[in-house]
C-alpha cells in the first residue's frame, strides 16, 4: 500500500523531529514522485562541497557516522510514521550516492552525473544481494544497508569507468 508522506505527523518531542527531519532531509523526502531521487540528486550536488572536499580518511568518518546516525534516525521515523522503510526516508540515499564517490577527491561534473545515474540504477533495480540486505540488519539499519550495496555496485562502475578514461 502506498501512503502519502507529504503531510509527516506533528513530531513529540525535539528528538522526534530531529529525527525526522535528517532521516526525510527537511521537506526533500515529500518530493513526489520520487523522494529517493530527490535525496540522491541533493546529496549528488553537495557531495563537492560537503563530502569530497574531505581527505579520505575524513570521507571514511562521514560516512560511518552517517550509517549509524542515519540508521538510529531511520529506526526512530519508522516509530513515528508506524510503517518499515517508508519512502519519505532518504537518509541512506546520502549515504549510497557518497559511497559511489568515496575515494576520489574531485570529480568533473559529468562524473559526478555518471554517479548519481549508477546509482539509482542499483538502488531502483536492486540486483543480488542489494534487496536481501534489507532483512540482514534491523529497522532504520537494513534501510542504510542497502543502499551501501547499491553504493558499492555504483563505486565499482565510477571505478572503471575513470580506469577506461
Amino acid at each position: 500500500m502506498q501512503h502519502d508522506d507529504s503531510e509527516l505527523p506533528r513530531p513529540e518531542t525535539s528528538l522526534d523531529a530531529f529525527c525526522l527531519s535528517l532521516s526525510t532531509l527537511g521537506y526533500v523526502g515529500r518530493v513526489r514522485p520520487g523522494p529517493g531521487t530527490a535525496g540522491s540528486l541533493v546529496a549528488a550536488l553537495v557531495a563537492p562541497t560537503l563530502f569530497l572536499s574531505l581527505p579520505l580518511a575524513g570521507r571514511l568518518a562521514v560516512a560511518a557516522a552517517l550509517f549509524v546516525v542515519g540508521g538510529l534516525a531511520a529506526t526512530r521515523a519508522e516509530k513515528i510514521l508506524g510503517r518499515k522503510d517508508p519512502s519519505c526516508v532518504i537518509i541512506d540515499e546520502v549515504l549510497g550516492q557518497w559511497l559511489a564517490f568515496l575515494p576520489f577527491a574531485a570529480l568533473p561534473w559529468w562524473q559526478i552525473g555518471a554517479g548519481f545515474c549508477f546509482f539509482r540504477l542499483f538502488d531502483i533495480a536492486k540486483p543480488w544481494p542489494v534487496k536481501s540486505s534489507e532483512r540482514w540488519l534491523p529497522d532504520g539499519f537494513g534501510i542504510m544497508l542497502d543502499d551501501v550495496l547499491a553504493g558499492l555496485y555504483a563505486l565499482a562502475c565510477m571505478a572503471l569507468l575513470r580506469h577506461w578514461l
